[in-house]
């Protein structure tokens, strides 16, 4: 069903998950550490990585900001770990989803095929246009009157999304959720904060908006500039 890198450290858990994953038909490599795990994910495009934290060569938290830095590959943390202390940090990484062990592999089997359902279903192929501004989602480029942008990997996703919705106001709960995973809650500030660098990017400031309009109390729109 789908191309799985599981990067964990303990033999016994990774020989199980591998052998429970492959029973329910998906195609199982695995590493047990950080940085071969970081570059079989590089090599080899896996449709979706399963992640402890506990490594022994480097934390998961960081390997996952690594990988946030070159590739969207949808992630799963499985780890020991549970409060908010340790999961909003790892899906403020870009983790797109948090099993806390121990958890079985139907479980685990049901969780990767959500995860891959909404993230085929959030990010079209199409290219998106509005106003100067060209998203390309295959490509993972954005063009403004021509000119490259160059954006983080949340930065686009943040963009992509609300180039997706012109017109429409997009509140930060709703874009904590669908951009940053985050179900539960999570921090407005981390949204306010990439809306500013995006603004930047853009040419524009919150006083002064061309494409991110401001919705005091609601949220925000992306709109084609009159």
């Amino acid at each position: 069903m789908a191309d799985v890198l599981l990067i964990e450290d303990d033999a016994t858990i990774r020989t199980a998950l591998t052998r429970g994953l492959r029973e329910r038909g998906h195609a199982v490599t695995s590493s047990p550490n950080a940085l071969d795990g970081l570059r079989l994910a590089v090599q080899d495009r896996p449709d979706l990585i399963v992640l402890d934290l506990g490594l022994p060569d480097l934390d998961g938290t960081e390997m996952l900001r690594m990988l946030r830095a070159v590739s969207r590959i949808p992630v799963i943390v499985a780890t020991a770990r549970d409060g908010d202390a340790e999961m909003v940090p790892v899906l403020d990484a870009g983790a797109d989803d948090y099993v806390v062990k121990p958890f079985t592999s139907a479980q685990l089997d049901a969780r990767i095929r959500a995860v891959l359902r909404r993230t085929g279903e959030s990010r079209p192929d199409e290219t998106v246009a509005v106003g100067g501004l060209r998203i390309d989602p295959r490509g993972r480029t954005a063009t403004l009157d021509d000119a490259v942008i160059e954006l983080t990997p949340r930065e686009f996703d943040l963009l992509h999304y609300l180039a997706t919705r012109p017109g429409e106001v997009v509140t930060k709960r709703e874009l904590l959720t669908e951009v940053w995973q985050v179900p539960y809650g999570g921090a407005d500030k981390t949204v306010d904060v990439h809306l500013s660098w995006l603004r930047r990017k853009l040419g524009e400031t919150a006083d002064r908006p061309r494409y991110l309009h401001t919705v005091r109390g609601v949220g925000v729109k992306l709109v084609e500039p009159s």
